[in-house]
């Protein structure tokens, strides 16, 4: 059987749960990404010049030609019907933390604009169950943070053979646990720790201060270069696997100091390299305490 050329992910799920932030991602991922397209203008879509790269649709239930038999016959008859690699990627939530979103927002739900929230999530909920159970890659968003999500999608839909492998370079606390899906975690708890100096108490790994403290340790240059290196050895070899997301961590124990200092100057030796590096900094995204 002739594999198809393109990939087409049709983006939904309850309001609320990410789809908006999803076509974000996929975009920036390469995608054609084409948000709130009625489900009607979707042959008319195909039937346009062929695609030059992958596609990701979003349809939203509030649409008015939306149901969830239009939906499912539209993916069947994309995968029959053109060349294309059909995929149906379902953003859910609970429906405490919808409700806590809508509450947060301030928004009406969008299918009881005259009601309570809880009474349009629960009716999106039912219009969707039958579409939510035929779900290719179904992520639930109900504790994922927006790099979490960002994460789990390059996973998912990432484009294998590009010729860039996208790196995510983090640090964390260990109090508060490992990242998740990180593909490798490197503990600098033995650097010295600007925490306990009170003028550096308050500052964090990306002040100048910080970072000389850290680097004056006489432990650092050697451990820094050793990963740099190893880190520079192995992402060849991954982006010849096909890989397209690869995320490299460091902890220490506040995740402020040390670990931060490390993740950006790791970031930036890799981005020397013509490597494209996003950083994440979990702790800096919390208030301090």
């Amino acid at each position: 059987m002739k594999k198809a050329s393109k990939r087409l992910v049709f983006v939904t799920g309850p309001s609320g749960a990410g789809r908006s932030t999803a076509i974000d991602v996929l975009e920036d991922l390469g995608y054609e990404a084409i948000d709130n397209l009625p489900l009607s203008l979707v042959e008319r879509l195909l039937d346009g010049p062929p695609l030059a790269r992958p596609l990701a649709l979003g349809l939203d239930a509030r649409n008015r030609d939306f149901s969830a038999a239009a939906l499912l016959e539209a993916i069947d008859s994309s995968a029959r019907r053109y060349d294309v690699q059909a995929e149906l990627l379902y953003l859910d939530s609970s429906e405490d933390v919808l409700l806590r979103r809508f509450s947060e927002t301030r928004r009406r739900h969008p299918l009881a604009p005259h009601e309570s929230p809880k009474i349009g999530v629960r009716r999106e909920f039912d219009l969707l169950a039958s579409v939510r159970t035929r779900a290719d890659v179904l992520i639930d968003t109900s504790e994922l943070s927006p790099h979490e999500l960002r994460e789990d999608l390059s996973r998912w839909f990432g484009r294998a053979g590009t010729p860039q492998l996208a790196l995510s370079v983090q640090s964390f606390s260990y109090k508060r646990g490992l990242p998740r899906g990180v593909d490798m975690v490197l503990d600098c708890r033995f650097l010295r720790n600007p925490h306990w100096e009170a003028e550096l108490r308050g500052l964090t790994g990306l002040d100048a201060a910080v970072q000389e403290y850290v680097t004056a340790d006489a432990r650092f240059d050697s451990f820094f270069a050793r990963v740099r290196d190893l880190a520079l050895e192995l992402l060849p070899a991954y982006r010849a696997e096909g890989k397209a997301h690869f995320s490299l961590a460091f902890g220490c124990t506040g995740g402020r100091h040390r670990s931060v200092t490390l993740a950006e100057m790791l970031a930036k030796a890799l981005a020397e390299q013509d490597w494209q590096v996003s950083i994440r900094h979990r702790e800096l995204e919390r208030p301090a305490t």
